[in-house]
């Protein structure tokens, strides 16, 4: 159960991360809120996976997932350029992930 609160807490940094920049400064209210409630959902699953899982483990994790989602969804949407060099540098990022689940 743990590592599934801490995969979900991994794509609600990703959504908190991406309301942010689209709330321009906290002056749009859908995005603010959307930032909040997935900011709280992101930081309870952590702290609740913290609790059976190493906090570097659990930390590193939460991250990864967080940055990749994000990353991916910048290139995306046409924000961040496409590049070769990006996405190797988000699959080794995952790979990461992936690898610290495999070793705990």
């Amino acid at each position: 159960m743990s590592w599934l609160v801490l995969i979900l807490s991994g794509i609600c940094e990703s959504v908190w991360a991406i309301a942010l920049d689209r709330s321009e400064g906290f002056s749009r209210i859908i995005p603010t809120m959307v930032f909040a409630i997935g900011l709280a959902a992101s930081m309870g699953g952590l702290a609740f996976a913290m609790k059976h899982i190493p906090i570097g483990t659990s930390y590193a994790i939460w991250v990864g997932i967080g940055a990749a989602i994000t990353a991916v969804y910048g290139m995306v949407s046409g924000e961040d350029t496409v590049s070769l060099m990006r996405v190797l540098l988000i699959g080794g990022l995952v790979a990461c992930v992936i690898g610290l689940k495999l070793i705990d």
